[in-house]
């Protein structure tokens, strides 16, 4: 019996180790379970907050590049339209029939993009009374001005004198 005593008394701080160092081990496993999911809670927090961040700065950027495409596109057009320009040449006509003699002034315009022609010469033919002036009529019969090229504001269109 008293090696069974003996026997007892060295198992027992054993036993008693091993079960001490399971308990502090399920301790130990619970309170790293704690720390996980509240971990786990602190990251879904920061997911959310930066995907929200994300969703706004994506409609603010995408806000911004249309805002910047649509600059970029009227400055484009702009310069398009700033490189067009007119060529107009005019001169008189005398066309005489038996008693009368008729006067017209002839304007032929044509429209170029730099140097490249984009439309054929456009004649337009108009008669002029004796003490007719001439530069009124022809800014009243241009084709091609910058009233009809521009985008601004439309020319208001004017009757021709009878």
């Amino acid at each position: 019996m008293e090696t069974m005593e003996g026997l007892l008394w060295i198992l027992l701080p054993g036993f008693v180790a091993v079960a001490s160092g399971l308990l502090a081990w399920f301790v130990m496993q619970s309170r790293m379970e704690v720390a996980l999911a509240q971990e786990r809670e602190s990251l879904a927090q920061l997911r959310g907050t930066v995907e929200a961040e994300r969703v706004s700065l994506e409609a603010q950027l995408g806000t911004a590049i249309r805002a910047a495409e649509e600059s970029a596109k009227r400055v484009a057009l702009d310069n398009f339209l700033n490189e067009l320009h007119v060529e107009q040449r005019h001169y008189t006509r005398e066309n005489r029939m038996l008693l009368q003699s008729r006067k017209s002034l002839v304007i032929q315009e044509r429209m170029y993009f730099r140097n490249l022609p984009l439309s054929d010469w456009i004649e337009h033919e108009i008669t002029v009374d004796e003490g007719s002036d001439v530069s009124k009529l022809l800014q009243d019969m241009t084709v091609f001005d910058k009233g009809v090229v521009s985008i601004d504001e439309p020319r208001p269109r004017k009757a021709l004198p009878a």
